[in-house]
């Protein structure tokens, strides 16, 4: 468990880091699904945005348990590094995607475009919301929404050869990410202008680009972890 603590620290950092990603593909999701809830249960606003995420959030621990399977699956053979090397330039897209670079992450998007076309009927049906078992399902199913940065996360994390660790770390960067859209959820800015700071911006994309270089194996990783 001590190997894994810094792995999640990252997990939940990189999530956060992301959140500039996160306002972009989901805040203007968040704010409609804000205005879907009936005026007599905006007294409950906060408790519905909670049970959004959570849904969200186990979605995204689901799929790393999902795709942990294929990373146990060929840990002990020649494709588990292929699958690091893949994952490593999945995140060193992510960081020069959040530092304003280069924005070719956006196509690995299109990826899950048709799982989400079969999705959002579903999710549409949902509304408006009017109880949080409700709200949790909806979350539930926005959290398979076609996403670069949580398929970047789903690689590194599927990297590891470990289906527990893969659902714990996709657990922790589903927490990373709460704080932003929870924030827009309720219409406060300050820590979403925050995020979109440009010192920011670049400091965190350099932080996922240094990440994703230790990701790549080699024994370039003994002298990133020593700096």
């Amino acid at each position: 468990m001590a190997e894994l603590l810094p792995l999640l620290v990252s997990a939940l950092i990189l999530g956060l880091l992301g959140g500039g990603h996160c306002l972009g593909m989901c805040g203007g999701l968040m704010g409609a699904l804000t205005l879907a809830i009936p005026p007599e249960r905006r007294a409950q606003r906060l408790r519905l945005l909670l049970a959004y995420n959570l849904g969200r959030i186990l979605s995204y621990a689901a799929a790393g348990l999902i795709i942990g399977l294929a990373g146990w699956a060929l840990a002990s053979s020649p494709a588990a590094k292929l699958l690091r090397v893949i994952a490593g330039l999945l995140l060193i897209a992510m960081g020069l995607y959040l530092a304003g670079w280069w924005s070719g992450l956006t196509h690995v998007e299109a990826l899950g475009r048709g799982l989400w076309r079969h999705l959002q009927p579903v999710a549409k049906r949902l509304l408006p919301v009017a109880s949080v078992p409700r709200a949790l399902l909806l979350g539930t199913l926005w959290g398979w929404l076609p996403c670069g940065l949580v398929y970047s996360t789903l690689l590194w994390a599927a990297s590891q050869g470990d289906v527990l660790h893969s659902g714990l770390l996709m657990l922790a960067f589903g927490l990373g990410t709460w704080p932003v859209l929870i924030a827009t959820g309720l219409a406060a800015e300050r820590l979403g202008a925050l995020l979109r700071r440009r010192g920011v911006r670049l400091a965190g994309g350099l932080l996922v680009i240094i990440f994703g270089l230790w990701t790549l194996p080699g024994p370039h990783q003994a002298w990133l972890l020593g700096h």
